[in-house]
């Protein structure tokens, strides 16, 4: 999502755009194109896709030539312009609605506001095509007898700054408006709500019950503040380690993105909200985000992108976002491949598509799936609308067909009603373009979520290394080093949006994804708090940049403790030359001298990280006085709280890293493309195809310096007795798909192909025990790698399950993850669907992706 009204301007071009893809695609009965329309391509008659310019791009989703010696890759414009649908008659017949008889206990009937209990090794596949039946019926109802002109209404945002919320739609007949509001980790631009840990910190975790909790207090403070539609959760993949909003997301695996986007989906609808999966698709980078196509194959798009987003269809959200860039030629919102074919069709999504801010290119983008333009002008402010009278007309001149006007509105009112906010719904109490409205003061949603905050911010801290230094024993004297001690010198809101050089504690990043902080506990606090019960001596200086005073100031105490930080954000605010996106992977404010500096002095430096991604920490990662490292990513209101916990060992470090700290900038498979003058239209080409972090590391056998999935705890486990056994399911209504798939078959081209349920209903279950060899209680996460034929084409390890588990110390606990027939498959390009590979599978568990404890087969 956007922007300030002050704050940035958007470089879009108006285009009419049509959808392309790379692979060629059947159509279908409910494409919203007709036969005699190009799908996929202005120079293509026949309706099939064209493929992609790129060379280097395969559809195997096989990396061809890659390039990664530089930080940053500039390129020359190659791209022509995006590809456009021309005027025509556009007939429409809508999408058949996945159907499929409830089968309790494994596919139970839902409603969003009462989800499946959380499991640590969920095995419940939730049906929510009752509750959106339901709301279909009461949504076509009322808009029976809406004009065209109110149905056009309903489809358009009022504009920028002229409601409450970021977005708003007005009231319409019985139908009261929506309040649509950042942000994914609270609510934005308002007071007494809470700043929850960032994505990436959630996603540090590895624990679903941590994100669906987290989702529920999420989804609990909109509602109390009558937001009716949470922009958020954001899963874009962390391609680029640079990459500004990663933070914003949960890193740089799908299986463990999709996870936390589905727990986190889950919690925010159940506490009220509608949910809103976010930035679909292809929106890794900022630089030129408006102005770059993303180039991707059609397996690496199904197998990475969109997986975060087939796994949110399948939590019932409510809304996704299209994003701003295009895709293989094709602005994201005007691209009907990935919205009408796989979101819709392939999906089965049954809630409304809404652009970006801003990203809507034309009218016929509701021809390409577009539902809803926001925040309602073509540009901020500029008082014009792509929809609104121009789609009434577009309606009345039969160019874009009644029947999917109607399509458009109803899934925008169904999407309120399967929700219940047409059930004594709270009034909205955000003035997001007026801070000092007492509106903003009316209710405290706050609550006790400072309980949950504490515990993912512990939970999601990862310790990377632990020569004995941790954890503190009543220290008799400590010093704190660096700024990112401190609380901020102007307060946790300095500046707008987060939008500004921290002068303190890092606890989120700065963009549209921020709230404003009700209060921040920095670790100088938390600290001080402990020190007065430990009767410790405590030591402070804040001062990043006199190293000689820092390195002064740690002698002879028994430990000195580091703090550094490393920020991105949205790429409409530019932080010291940083427009969104890093530089690079350096700790800010000359961290790494400033860590040498103490280690130079104090042979018990302990450092503590607060990033918004990876850091290459070789300049003193080896140093023999660094005894311990604290990951503890951004933590929300309660981080310094939660870093001391971590410090003194309330809580035994259990979080696991989503992402790889390589060794060197280059070592990662993709790079941040820079370049390209005002008018330029960057190719960003994802050669890598399906190697994405740890993948490209095991694929090259390039040795990280710490590996996707790792993390320390102050105890150790052990892994025993693997055993898997094969769950049959004969009475099952759909068993000859199953057997069809078995034999080598793939998922026939349906709607909702991709979202059957017996494609991911449990097949395998993998049981295992873990026993706690340490002399302290503690959490482990054990992972599941899939280890596929050399002739499937795909990487090496590839995660598929994971779960929790907490032991005593000397005890021993069973532990399972089932996997289902969607976890074994690979996306066939040729034939459309989901597949079993040919060949042995086996797989691997253990404490990362590359500290395997127990190897297995997968059964025939």
């Amino acid at each position: 999502m956007g922007p300030r009204p002050l704050s940035f301007v958007l470089l879009l071009v108006s285009y009419a755009v049509a959808s392309s893809s790379s692979v060629a695609i059947p159509t279908t009965s409910a494409s919203a194109v007709s036969s005699s329309t190009p799908v996929a391509s202005n120079s293509s008659s026949t309706g099939a896709t064209s493929s992609i310019s790129s060379a280097n791009i395969s559809t195997s989703g096989v990396a061809t030539s890659v390039s990664t010696t530089s930080l940053m890759t500039s390129y020359l414009a190659t791209e022509t312009g995006p590809l456009t649908l021309p005027i025509s008659h556009y007939s429409f017949s809508p999408f058949p609605t996945p159907t499929l008889a409830p089968d309790p206990p494994n596919f139970p009937a839902t409603d969003p506001l009462d989800p499946p209990p959380v499991s640590a090794d969920p095995v419940v596949v939730p049906d929510f095509a009752p509750a959106w039946a339901a709301a279909y019926t009461k949504a076509m109802s009322m808009i029976s007898n809406f004009t065209i002109q109110q149905k056009a209404n309903i489809t358009t945002g009022v504009g920028w700054g002229n409601g409450l919320c970021v977005g708003n739609i007005a009231a319409v007949g019985d139908f009261p408006g929506l309040c649509l509001q950042d942000s994914p980790l609270g609510v934005r631009d308002t007071d007494f709500v809470t700043s929850f840990p960032a994505g990436i910190t959630t996603a540090s975790t590895w624990n679903r019950a941590l994100m669906r909790a987290r989702g529920f207090a999420m989804g609990q403070e909109h509602r109390m503040k009558g937001v009716n539609v949470a922009l958020g959760p954001m899963m874009n993949m962390g391609r680029i380690a640079q990459g500004g909003r990663n933070w914003e997301g949960f890193g740089a695996d799908p299986f463990l993105s999709g996870e936390a986007a589905y727990e986190t989906i889950l919690g925010l609808q159940a506490g009220g909200v509608q949910a809103t999966a976010k930035h679909y698709i292809n929106n890794e980078q900022e630089w030129k985000r408006t102005q770059e196509s993303s180039n991707v194959d059609d397996r690496t798009q199904h197998e990475i992108y969109a997986h975060p987003f087939m796994r949110s269809v399948m939590a019932g959200v409510s809304s996704v976002m299209c994003s701003y860039n295009l895709v293989n030629d094709t602005y994201a919102c005007n691209n009907n491949k990935t919205l009408n074919d796989i979101m819709k069709r392939e999906f089965g999504f049954q809630g409304f598509i809404q652009s970006d801010w801003a990203a809507t290119m034309d009218t016929l983008g509701a021809v390409a799936g577009l539902d809803l333009t926001m925040p309602g002008d073509i540009t901020m402010g500029s008082g014009t609308t792509y929809f609104g009278q121009n789609l009434t007309d577009f309606v009345l001149n039969d160019t874009i067909s009644i029947q999917r006007l109607d399509d458009m509105a109803t899934r925008i009112i169904a999407a309120w009603y399967f929700l219940h906010q047409d059930e004594g719904y709270p009034n909205t109490t955000v003035s997001s373009f007026d801070l000092y409205n007492p509106l903003n003061q009316e209710v405290n949603a706050q609550s006790d979520h400072y309980l949950i905050v504490r515990e993912i911010g512990a939970a999601g801290t990862v310790l990377l290394k632990n020569e004995g230094a941790l954890p503190l024993c009543k220290p008799k004297n400590i010093v704190l080093v660096g700024s990112d001690a401190a609380p901020p010198t102007s307060g946790p809101n300095e500046y707008t949006d987060q939008g500004g050089d921290p002068s303190g504690i890092l606890a989120m990043g700065w963009g549209s994804g921020t709230d404003n902080f009700t209060y921040l506990v920095s670790p100088y606090e938390a600290i001080q708090a402990r020190a007065r019960v430990d009767q410790t001596s405590v030591f402070w200086d804040f001062d990043d940049w006199d190293l000689a005073a820092a390195g002064n100031s740690v002698i002879g105490m028994e430990a000195a403790i580091v703090f550094v930080n490393s920020d991105s954000g949205e790429g409409y605010i530019t932080v010291d030359g940083n427009a969104g996106d890093r530089q690079n992977l350096s700790a800010w404010h000359q961290g790494d001298q400033l860590i040498l500096a103490v280690a130079a002095q104090n042979n018990n430096t302990i450092v503590v990280t607060n990033s918004v991604g990876p850091l290459i920490i070789e300049p003193w990662v080896d140093h023999p006085n660094v005894t311990a490292i604290v990951w503890a990513n951004l933590g929300g209101n309660e981080a310094g709280n939660a870093i001391a916990d971590i410090l003194y060992g309330a809580w035994n470090p259990s979080g696991k890293l989503p992402y790889t700290i390589a060794k060197s900038p280059a070592d990662y498979p993709a790079q941040l493309v820079t370049g390209g003058t005002a008018a330029d239209i960057l190719s960003i080409n994802y050669t890598e195809g399906l190697f994405i972090d740890y993948r490209w590391f095991d694929a090259q056998n390039i040795t990280p310096r710490y590996e996707f999935g790792f993390g320390l705890s102050y105890t150790t486990f052990e892994y025993s007795n693997l055993a898997i056994t094969k769950i049959y399911h004969e009475d099952y209504a759909q068993t000859d798909l199953v057997h069809n798939w078995e034999d080598g078959g793939a998922t026939p081209i349906a709607e909702g192909s991709t979202t059957a349920l017996w494609l991911h209903m449990p097949a395998h279950k993998i049981t295992f025990d873990v026993t706690n060899t340490g002399a302290l209680y503690g959490g482990e996460v054990p992972q599941l790698y899939i280890h596929h034929s050399p002739s499937a084409g795909e990487p090496p390890s590839v995660l598929k399950g994971f779960t929790n588990v907490v032991v005593s110390p000397g005890q021993t606990t069973s532990a399972s993850i089932t996997l289902s027939r969607y976890d074994l498959s690979v996306w066939d390009v040729v034939r459309q669907g989901w597949a079993k590979p040919e060949g042995t599978m086996t797989f691997s568990v253990g404490a990362s992706s590359r500290d395997f404890r127990l190897n297995g087969t997968i059964p025939a």
